[in-house]
């Protein structure tokens, strides 16, 4: 499972925020990933505001991309905002690419 886990973070990585040049697990927009035993994908998400540009067409990227991965049966993504996302869930890295380091 651990290994299909990273695969499922793998993908992650390649879906950008468009205003933002950092994908959207390094931005923190992640909250958390589940995957049961039928390898059906659950993942948690946030955006940078709830009334951002992409709120439609991310999590369907994001659905898409998950289901895609030759070992998932399905993916599904659920769309939160609490807690709210702000700049210290990125990660270190994103900070850096961002210049808030």
């Amino acid at each position: 499972m651990i290994e299909l886990e990273n695969k499922v973070v793998d993908v992650l990585k390649t879906i950008y925020d468009p205003e933002i040049p950092v994908d959207v697990f390094e931005l923190g927009l992640i909250y958390e990933v589940r995957i049961d035993d039928a390898k059906n994908v659950e993942i948690d998400m946030t955006l940078t505001s709830p009334n951002c540009p992409v709120a439609e067409s991310m999590p369907k990227e994001v659905e898409d991309k998950v289901a895609a991965i030759e070992e998932v049966n399905s993916a599904k993504v659920n769309i939160v905002f609490d807690p709210p996302w702000d700049k210290d869930m990125m990660s270190e890295e994103a900070k850096l690419e961002l210049g808030f380091l």
